[in-house]
């Protein structure tokens, strides 16, 4: 798996971020939708599931690692955090994700681990990872 394609997102999305301005990232087109504050903050919380279950499915097959993600959102007030320390998280989270999966033996990728929060569903690490990257792909063109 070539995880040279998430460097590169994150490089050129940082270079993005600096044309939108403060009022673009706090506006909410309604109280329930997210501004792209609030779904930039959703992608540090999806680094975060993530980067556990990149780690613990190594050495622990099978294990139910979920999160509630309006709550997470939410009960981490992302839409009143600087900006500029959410654009942090994120990049770091993800330079953190791109040393981690670095690093995980071609033989642990056929690992699985049960994202679902009801009817268990076991996915493999290698699945996991590549919907990693394309769930970032999707939340950040609404950015």
């Amino acid at each position: 798996m070539d995880y040279q394609i998430l460097k590169n997102i994150v490089e050129s999305e940082l270079l993005r971020f600096k044309n939108i301005s403060e009022e673009e990232w706090s506006h909410k087109i309604s109280p329930e939708k997210w501004s792209k504050k609030e779904i930039l903050g959703h992608l540090c919380d999806s680094a975060l599931t993530n980067i556990r279950r990149f780690v613990v499915t190594q050495y622990k097959e099978n294990d139910n690692i979920v999160y509630d993600q309006d709550f997470w959102v939410k009960a981490q007030n992302y839409q009143n955090i600087p900006t500029d320390e959410i654009i942090s998280l994120w990049k770091f989270l993800n330079w953190q994700i791109v040393h981690t999966v670095e690093n995980i033996p071609d033989e642990a990728l056929k690992r699985t681990c049960d994202t679902t929060k009801t009817t268990p569903q076991v996915f493999t690490l290698e699945y996991i990872i590549q919907d990693y990257i394309d769930h970032l792909k999707y939340h950040l063109k609404a950015i």
